[in-house]
């Protein structure tokens, strides 16, 4: 057995000193949350690492929305789900079509769109929200969940767009060849031989577009307004709004609503950074 060279030592050390300040940089805003979940109201700003007197308390008020602010937490609850898996599907939808067509089937212009889409980004998605919002009540969709879809689905197809066509150049051309040989259609080379060897990189970014809708506040605030559509990140931020804010309950909701989208991190973890890296480098 080799034993480890020093250098090797020297640079898992050094990775080391860099990872473990940055995993507790990131876990310790984490931690707080969960001691506010577990706290008394009395007890959230004691300060301590652990509370004298812990309890589930928090968690119940929230599932059985005995608080004012919380009277539509599953209707909210949902309409993140329901927006997140939309804009998924559609971002999934569109972003496939386009790079099938520019990488694959050589469309005239393709590379103009896809320059075009990226161009989208120097814009920060910020200074579009007031054009989307007016946007959006020309056409009568303020308030319906359907402004907040397309917005999303309008700021993730471009990122999408490009990784998909990037990963999908590495695909050998002589798969869609051998495909039309055979005498295989263009929506069978899609469907047969496209999508299977894609699906990495399209897990990735159906994960991407899915944790961008649901953790979004700006576009929802503005777009929608009615309790009962709003999305829960908008419902979080009605709680500031009291002169004695229920911190304990805020935060016992925020740790509730982090856990599917880390539930969906790890379940397709194994196709992130493949798949978002998929043709960054060329073979």
């Amino acid at each position: 057995m080799k034993l480890p060279s020093l250098r090797d030592v020297a640079t898992e050390a050094r990775l080391l000193l860099i990872g473990i300040p940055v995993f507790l940089w990131t876990m310790i805003p984490i931690y707080h949350m969960f001691l506010f979940a577990i706290s008394p109201k009395e007890d959230a700003f004691s300060g301590k690492l652990w509370p004298d007197h812990p309890t589930l308390h928090n968690f119940e008020i929230v599932f059985r929305q005995q608080h004012y602010f919380l009277r539509d937490f599953y209707v909210q609850f949902w309409n993140s789900t329901l927006i997140a898996a939309a804009v998924g599907v559609l971002t999934l939808f569109i972003a496939t079509a386009a790079a099938f067509s520019i990488s694959r089937l050589k469309v005239p212009g393709g590379r103009i769109v896809l320059n075009l889409a990226l161009f989208t980004y120097f814009i920060p998605a910020a200074f579009l929200a007031v054009p989307m919002y007016r946007t959006m009540g020309n056409y009568g969709l303020l308030n319906n969940h359907w402004a907040l879809i397309l917005a999303m689905v309008t700021i993730a197809s471009p990122y999408a767009i490009w990784v998909l066509k990037q990963a999908s150049d590495k695909l050998p051309v002589e798969l869609d060849e051998a495909a039309v040989m055979d005498g295989a259609t263009t929506l069978q080379i899609f469907r047969l031989v496209y999508l299977p060897l894609m699906m990495p990189s399209l897990v990735a970014i159906g994960t991407y577009a899915v944790l961008l809708a649901w953790n979004e506040y700006l576009y929802a605030f503005l777009l929608l307004s009615n309790d009962r559509e709003i999305t829960l990140p908008v419902a979080l931020g009605n709680f500031l709004a009291a002169d004695d804010s229920p911190w304990e309950l805020l935060m016992t909701t925020g740790f509730i609503y982090a856990l599917p989208p880390a539930a969906v991190y790890y379940a397709f973890r194994r196709y992130m950074v493949g798949g978002l890296t998929a043709g960054a480098v060329k073979s």
